[in-house]
């Protein structure tokens, strides 16, 4: 059983209960599920994760006015609860997974994450935005909302950037892949700069893996679990993923023919999503096409590096 399958059997046989019995006039009001921080919300947790921030607990979501008005009585009651479940013991929180579970106000949640307390209006709150962070405010899984409240937001941010944005990452992870993967990568070993040339590997996978999840409309999440993620995509993410774990057990010298067989990959799929007309095989000569398909003018007429 991982972390959320015990947290969701957790709230449905320990807390809603007591949320029924102590809490009937306000029942249909709280939200629960588990969503944010922690690999636990990705569903990544293994034997190794469980030595901190990990056991049973949950997640409950009030409006603003709500939490002002039982959110004290609400969390003083959840602190009852049994903390061992399952053959679980209680959740061993760190110094650093204070606040993670618990009752929280909806607003406050989501402003945690995005810097905003409702849901992103224009090109330019989207683009302010890391692509990581959203992916933590969507992921995990919600275990009731009768409210609604909660879903609307989670929604309004998993219907994905609006296609201007899109396009202009992926334009300017097309220049950067080209820059650090097939450009500057060979040339610092040939100049044996191998921190250089292990930096500009990284530099092309996070914007290689980036690019492929904006090919997919979904947010990259962050480091640790980027390349674990790929496997659930399905454009380019079993073979990306493939390549790249090749691509680092590799030589140096071998290393460039992964970098061109996944540039090579990308393309083709930029291409069948008429995303660009260029037969070039260098990605950088595909960032200027994919960015003039942007239809709002100032965000076409930027540099295309920039994003």
């Amino acid at each position: 059983m991982n972390g959320l399958e015990l947290c969701e059997a957790y709230y449905h046989e320990i807390c809603q209960p007591m949320l029924r019995t102590k809490f009937p006039g306000q029942f249909n009001r709280i939200a629960a599920g588990l969503v944010g921080e922690g690999s636990e919300c990705f569903g990544f947790d293994d034997e190794l994760s469980q030595d901190h921030d990990f056991g049973p607990s949950v997640m409950l979501w009030l409006t603003d006015e709500d939490k002002t008005a039982f959110g004290q009585e609400l969390q003083q009651e959840l602190d009852k609860l049994p903390i061992n479940f399952r053959g679980f013991q209680g959740k061993n929180t760190s110094a650093w997974g204070k606040g993670r579970t618990g009752v929280l106000s909806i607003r406050q949640f989501y402003c945690k994450f995005i810097g905003r307390n409702c849901p992103p209006a224009t090109l330019d709150d989207w683009r302010r935005i890391p692509e990581t962070h959203l992916a933590v405010a969507t992921n995990g899984k919600l275990f009731f909302d009768p409210l609604g409240e909660f879903t609307a937001f989670r929604s309004a941010l998993l219907s994905y950037y609006p296609e201007d944005v899109r396009l202009k990452k992926m334009a300017a992870r097309c220049m950067t892949m080209a820059q650090a993967g097939q450009y500057n990568y060979p040339r610092c070993i040939n100049r044996n700069e191998t921190v250089a040339a292990w930096m500009a590997c990284a530099g092309f996978i996070d914007n290689a893996i980036s690019l492929i999840f904006l090919l997919n409309r979904r947010y990259k999440p962050f480091y640790k679990w980027m390349h674990r993620s790929l496997g659930d995509l399905p454009i380019l993410g079993k073979q990306a993923q493939q390549n790249l774990r090749q691509l680092v057990e590799q030589k140096p010298e071998i290393k460039t023919e992964f970098i061109e067989a996944l540039c090579s990959e990308i393309i083709a799929a930029l291409q069948q999503e008429k995303l660009t007309c260029s037969c070039s095989d260098f990605l950088l000569d595909h960032g200027p096409e994919i960015q003039l398909r942007i239809k709002d003018p100032a965000l076409r007429e930027m540099n295309p590096w920039l994003e």
